[in-house]
C-alpha cells in the first residue's frame, strides 16, 4: 500500500506542476554517475572555487532551485562559484543492502575526487542541508583533506535525548526492524515525521498557507514546496535503519563512536573550517540538535549564524533555502563565508 502512495504521490504533484507550480531549475549537464547517485555541473558555472551541494537523499533535489526569487544555486552562480550537485537516484531492489557508509563515504568521496578533478585540482567546498548535511559532515569527519570548508544548513549533529522533541518522538515511535525491509517507502518516512510531530509537518504547515494567503509571492512559494513534498523516493531499509539507530537512537556521530571501517567520523576528526546555520523556529534541527557538536569541535574552527523563522516557507525546516528574508538577509553572509574559504 505504501509502494502505491509512492506512486500515487508525484501524480499528485504532477498536477501541481501543470498549475505552473513546478520547479524553474537552471541549465546543468550530467558529469559523473555512480551507484544510487548522478552528479550535476551547471553551466552558468564560472572557473572559480568549486562548491559541491549534497542534496538531501529522501526528495528530489530541486528544492535547491524551487524558483528566480528564492534559489539557492542562482545566488552560488551570480557569486561566481563553480557549482556542483550531488543528486541522489531512487535506489532498486539490488541496493537494499546499502549502508550509512555507501552514501556517506564512498558516494560522496567519489564525487568530492570528480569535482576535484574537473576544477583543475582545486579542492571543493561543501554545502549541505538536514540529512544532507548530517552525511556530508560524515563524510568530512571521515576525510576532512578532501575539502576544504564545510557549510550546514539546519542540519542535526546531535542527537542527544531532549535535543530535539521531534527526535525524542521518533525514537520512541520508529519500528525496530526497518533493516529487513529491502526498500523503504518514502511515503512510509513521511507519515512517521507526520505522526512524531504534527504541529511541524501539519498544522504549521496549513498556518503557513493561511498566513501566506495575502502576499501572492509566498503563497507561490508555499504551493512550490507543497509541490515538491510530494515528490519522494524510497530509501535503502538498511541505510534507514542505521540512521535511526546509530544516529537518532544512540547519538554515535556525536558522541565520537560512530565507526567507518578502522576511523571514527565524530567532532574531534572534522578538522575543517565549518559554517553551521540554523533556524530558531526549526523543530528538526533546532539549535540543541547542532551546538553541542560544534562545542565538541576542536581540530577546526567554526562559526554559527542564527536566523528566525519567516512565512511563506511551507516548513520552517526548508526556510533556509526557499525563504525570502533568509535570502536577502542571511545568503550574503554565507557567500561572503564561502569566499573567504575560497
Amino acid at each position: 500500500m505504501l509502494a502505491l502512495i509512492d506512486t500515487l504521490r508525484p501524480i499528485q504533484g504532477d498536477s501541481l506542476e501543470w498549475l505552473g507550480l513546478g520547479p524553474a531549475e537552471c541549465r546543468y549537464r550530467i558529469v559523473a554517475t555512480g551507484a544510487r547517485w548522478q552528479l550535476r555541473a551547471y553551466v552558468e558555472s564560472s572557473a572559480g572555487t568549486p562548491l559541491l551541494i549534497v542534496a538531501a537523499p529522501i526528495k528530489r533535489p530541486y528544492i535547491w532551485d524551487l524558483a528566480d526569487s528564492v534559489s539557492v544555486v542562482r545566488h552560488c552562480l551570480q557569486s561566481r562559484l563553480r557549482l556542483y550537485l550531488l543528486e541522489w537516484m531512487a535506489p532498486s531492489r539490488s541496493d537494499k543492502d546499502a549502508r550509512l557508509r555507501d552514501y556517506a563515504t564512498r558516494s560522496i568521496s567519489e564525487a568530492v575526487a570528480t569535482v576535484a578533478r574537473q576544477a583543475g585540482g582545486k579542492t571543493p567546498l561543501v554545502m549541505g542541508h538536514s540529512l544532507g548535511g548530517t552525511l556530508a559532515a560524515i563524510f568530512t569527519a571521515f576525510d576532512p583533506s578532501s575539502i576544504r570548508g564545510l557549510v550546514l544548513l539546519s542540519t542535526p549533529l546531535c542527537f542527544a535525548p531532549s535535543s530535539c522533541r521531534f527526535r525524542d518522538a521518533i525514537v520512541a515511535m520508529a519500528p525496530l526492524n526497518l533493516a529487513e525491509l529491502e526498500l523503504v517507502p518514502g511515503s512510509l518516512l513521511s507519515q512517521l515525521s507526520l505522526m512524531a510531530s504534527p504541529e511541524t509537518f501539519l498544522w504549521s504547515r496549513l498556518v503557513d498557507f493561511v498566513l501566506s494567503a495575502g502576499d501572492p509571492e509566498a503563497w507561490m512559494v508555499h504551493a512550490r514546496v507543497e509541490r515538491w513534498a510530494s515528490d519522494e523516493f524510497p530509501l535503502p531499509g538498511r541505510l534507514v535503519h542505521e540512521v535511526l539507530e546509530s544516529l537518532y537512537r544512540e547519538n554515535r556521530l556525536c558522541a565520537g563512536t560512530l565507526r567507518i571501517g578502522d576511523r571514527v567520523p565524530g567532532p574531534l576528526a572534522l578538522r575543517v573550517p565549518l559554517l553551521a546555520v540554523v533556524n530558531r523556529e526549526d523543530a528538526v534541527a533546532p539549535p540543541r540538535s547542532i551546538v553541542p557538536f560544534i562545542d565538541a569541535m576542536t581540530g577546526g574552527y567554526a562559526s554559527l549564524i542564527e536566523f528566525p523563522g519567516e512565512v511563506g516557507v511551507g516548513l520552517q525546516h526548508l526556510a533556509i533555502l526557499v525563504g525570502r528574508q533568509a535570502h536577502a538577509n542571511v545568503w550574503p553572509g554565507i557567500i561572503s563565508w564561502l569566499h573567504e574559504h575560497a
